[in-house]
């Protein structure tokens, strides 16, 4: 019996989401189109453990020793751990008429899907619209979900006349007992499909890669999900797709910081243009918008631009602000010429005549850290 632990790389122990997440990793590395067609049986071989370890009742079955894909395995193995609570409820259910739960549908089902997407800052500002790329289980356009070759509907099971289950006799601890099995001429469905789609082998559906155009919120934040109903997996033989779960990544842009709703940005402006005042242009994402450097602008002087941030999530369309942060340019080389008018300028404002005024500790306001001061610690 094949080790589908083993071919997903995971535990016995794993639990449901650790299952899926190697399922994930392991058919993007051995799908045919990305890993190339020599891969094609490993890459079955991974969705026939997937197919097993997703199904908590198949799952319970393979723990027990049975094949779930094996149409030969009707009995629990010597393999597997043995569950005396299973084996005490299929005995008795198997004493009192057996088949209690009925033939398995067909008709399953799709599982939900979760994908990542990477958009801009920008994107994230204004919202718009983005293609996303993913892997996932589709309609088997051979058969048209049908998982017939001939697109004929299932017949009624000769073995097990449409119950799902059979008598078995099995070796337990206790010894031989007779109880109900699912049975493996039709695996528990009741019914078989007489020429089974060459493509998906009777399930309706196949792996698929799919492009889908997916709608950006706008002020969309990094990490948010967002679900778009009926674009996971397609269930089996027509069964109802399940949701697509997008985890929304925001690239770090190379001029603006997102706060909030806030953007950030921060400017380094000569020192006349600090001590004169200037007005000069700034580029945003709404376009070129005049910024004004006030007279006397002070080192790490904010300017805000109200409305020029993100978009409210979820609002009314108002947006946040776009906050300049001023650095000032201080020369650090001067000619015989600019040094002469430096001087002549401190002469006249007095300041070598000024005193220093030590003091023991920061003022109040001196000592609050902006929002650069916070960054430059985090990074520190």
């Amino acid at each position: 019996m094949a080790d589908y632990y083993e071919t997903l790389g995971v535990e016995r122990t794993a639990t449901e989401e650790e299952i899926k997440r190697a399922y994930r990793r392991m058919s993007r590395k051995y799908h045919p189109d990305i890993a190339g067609p020599e891969y094609e049986d490993k890459f079955k071989e991974v969705n026939s453990a997937y197919e097993v370890l997703s199904d908590p009742d198949k799952r319970r079955m393979y723990d027990a020793g049975v094949d779930p894909n094996d149409p030969g395995s009707g009995a629990y193995g010597a393999s597997g751990p043995f569950d005396m609570g299973d084996i005490f409820s299929q005995f008795f259910t198997g004493a009192f008429g057996g088949g209690g739960e009925g033939p398995i549908p067909r008709t399953q089902p799709g599982r939900n899907t979760i994908e990542s997407m990477v958009i801009t800052l920008k994107t994230a500002v204004f919202g718009g619209t983005q293609k996303l790329e993913y892997h996932t289980m589709g309609v088997c356009e051979h058969c048209e979900g049908t998982g017939s070759e001939d697109r004929k509907p299932p017949v009624t099971c000769p073995q097990c006349h449409g119950t799902g289950h059979v008598q078995k006799v099995v070796r337990t601890l206790l010894g031989q007992m007779m109880t109900s099995a699912p049975c493996d001429r039709c695996e528990g469905h009741g019914t078989i499909i007489e020429h089974p789609c060459t493509v998906c082998h009777g399930h309706g559906r196949v792996p698929t890669r799919r492009t889908l155009d997916v709608p950006v919120p706008a002020g969309v934040a990094d990490g948010t999900r967002v679900r778009m109903d009926g674009q996971g997996e397609v269930g089996e033989c027509g069964g109802p797709a399940g949701d697509l779960y997008i985890d929304f990544r925001v690239r770090r842009d190379r001029q603006y910081t997102r706060d909030g709703d806030d953007l950030h940005c921060w400017i380094s402006v000569p020192m006349t243009w600090a001590v004169l005042g200037h007005e000069t242009t700034l580029e945003t994402f709404d376009g070129e918008r005049s910024l004004e450097i006030p007279a006397g602008c002070q080192p790490d002087q904010q300017i805000e631009l109200k409305g020029l941030g993100v978009t409210h999530l979820g609002g009314d369309g108002e947006r946040g602000d776009l906050i300049a942060h001023i650095e000032v340019q201080i020369p650090t080389k001067l000619n015989d010429r600019e040094r002469k008018l430096i001087d002549e300028f401190g002469q006249l404002r007095k300041d070598g005549d000024r005193s220093i005024d030590a003091q023991g500790s920061k003022p109040v306001a001196a000592q609050k850290k902006g929002f650069f001061s916070k960054i430059k610690d985090a990074f520190s």
